[in-house]
């Protein structure tokens, strides 16, 4: 029985990891880069209107410059950006599975090429964390030192 060597668990970690670190790595040296990504795993919040999502072909690239790389964050398993779409800058959220990416390119070289395709459980959308900033001030009022600080503020 033959098995296809690139859809194994094993390759997509491995493939999963080198994608990650790559663009760790692009991140470390604030260098501008491409996704070659596959339009079906896309999530787009706020959803992009019809048009818009018609003019793609299967495979989309986006440039990742400026603010939209500012704003990119790897999460485990994805790749998230704001980006602006159209001719009115349409923003949205866009989040992809890293196995969606199929190139990574800097200027015109593809400097990774994946193979491997994602699982098909798809990540809930975007929302944003409104938990983040009551953990955040009960993580600074554990530390005694810090409750005279804010004290002596008012």
């Amino acid at each position: 029985m033959t098995i296809n060597l690139l859809q194994t668990v094993e390759y997509k970690a491995i493939m999963t990891e080198h994608i990650t670190k790559t663009i760790g790595y692009l991140f470390s040296k604030d260098q501008d880069f491409g996704l070659a990504c596959e339009v079906k795993h896309i999530d787009f919040n706020p959803e992009l209107p019809n048009d818009l999502k018609e003019s793609f072909n299967e495979t989309v690239l986006f440039i990742l410059s400026g603010y939209t790389l500012e704003s990119a964050k790897l999460e485990e398993g994805y790749f998230s950006f704001e980006a602006g779409f159209g001719p009115d800058n349409f923003d949205s959220v866009v989040t992809v599975p890293l196995l969606a990416i199929k190139q990574i390119l800097v200027g015109d070289t593809p400097i990774v090429l994946n193979f491997s395709e994602p699982s098909e459980e798809k990540k809930p959308a975007y929302t944003p964390d409104t938990t983040s900033s009551k953990n955040s001030m009960e993580a600074l009022l554990k530390n005694p030192e810090n409750k005279k600080l804010l004290q002596k503020r008012k």
